[in-house]
């Protein structure tokens, strides 16, 4: 009887207690007025992240790299909203394709970013297109991944050959379409990368969305004072044409296959197996399927009232590449050591 009697008291006693150190919380008045700032900040911020811009039948958008991926996504997306949307594609196939699926308001042109003529062209058919409004959004997402890799492995024309794609096309393109831009202070949306954050391996493509990176924060401050908001997004890895392995490893054995017999000797000769296996584990694990999270992001930044600085689209992007890119280096240094495999030389 005593047992239970203690045992009765010491959870009145414990209940009590609780009570009263909720009551001290609730009651501090730094704490509540703590927490109430930060519930209100977070639905001020999601019913202002929700307004949306109005007459997307009258707004036009420029999209590159329209053959697959993202860009192809994004066109029928947009086309399905009733956007006016031009599609720009590399290829007559890809341009096809496109118009096939899609309704007789989504017009393609074939465009190569690296040449600036044809960007010129580009800019006299959207003039046309958009008869004085001015163009609302301009989304740059044409890229290459090839050449990737170590950056010993490279020739200066490697990284020239990525950058003129991914950074200097981007520049290129952006600069050529800022009036018709700044006429209907419109949207410029520009894919980086995660790897535009953390340099997770050689060649020209971190450098290219690193620039990206750069360039779209001095162009956000240089045209706010126009009207023209600037967005970045920040995919992590999906399965789009950019991470094909069966081209990445192509063009990787190729390379390893030209190396000096020194260079290779001190990789040792098991290297090149393992980096492209570690290479294919990671891609499989991280890469998504569902590319509908990059194009949400797209679509936000076109569409809403206040779009986002930045977007950071998947999983692996939001819950481990960017929060790490945030860590001291040797953290990061840590991670991508585990990640990749060992040279011989190194292991000795």
């Amino acid at each position: 009887m005593d047992i239970k009697e203690d045992t009765r008291k010491r959870a009145m006693l414990l209940h009590y207690s609780g009570e009263q150190m909720e009551g001290r919380i609730l009651s501090h008045p730094a704490l509540s007025g703590t927490l109430f700032l930060a519930v209100t900040v977070a639905i001020a911020w999601f019913i202002r992240d929700s307004c949306k811009v109005d007459n997307f039948p009258q707004k036009h958008v420029f999209i590159t790299g329209c053959d697959s991926g993202f860009g192809n996504s994004l066109a029928r997306q947009l086309d399905q909203k009733g956007f006016h949307v031009i599609a720009a594609c590399l290829t007559e196939k890809g341009a096809s394709h496109l118009a096939s699926v899609s309704s007789p308001r989504l017009k393609t042109l074939l465009l190569n970013v690296t040449d600036s003529a044809g960007i010129g062209r580009a800019v006299e058919f959207v003039s046309a297109k958009v008869k004085g409004r001015g163009l609302w959004g301009l989304v740059n997402n044409a890229g290459r991944s090839i050449p990737i890799g170590p950056s010993e492995w490279m020739k200066l024309e490697d990284f020239a050959t990525v950058l003129d794609v991914n950074l200097l096309g981007l520049i290129d393109v952006t600069l050529q379409f800022l009036p018709l831009l700044k006429k209907a202070r419109g949207r410029v949306v520009n894919v980086a990368s995660i790897l535009g954050r953390l340099s997770l391996t050689g060649g020209g493509y971190c450098l290219s969305k690193w620039g990206v990176e750069a360039f779209s924060d001095s162009l956000r401050r240089d045209m706010q004072h126009f009207g023209v908001k600037v967005s970045i997004i920040e995919p992590g890895f999906f399965k789009t044409g950019v991470t094909r392995l069966d081209l990445i490893e192509a063009d990787l054995r190729r390379r390893w296959n030209h190396l000096p017999q020194d260079v290779r000797d001190s990789y040792g000769a098991q290297y090149f197996d393992d980096y492209t296996k570690a290479q294919d584990l990671s891609m499989g694990i991280l890469c998504s399927p569902d590319i509908s999270k990059v194009t949400s992001c797209m679509q936000h930044a076109l569409t809403a009232r206040h779009p986002r600085s930045r977007y950071g689209a998947g999983w692996d992007a939001k819950l481990f590449w960017i929060p790490l890119s945030y860590l001291p280096s040797f953290v990061s240094d840590f991670v991508v050591s585990v990640l990749l495999p060992r040279p011989e030389g190194e292991r000795r």
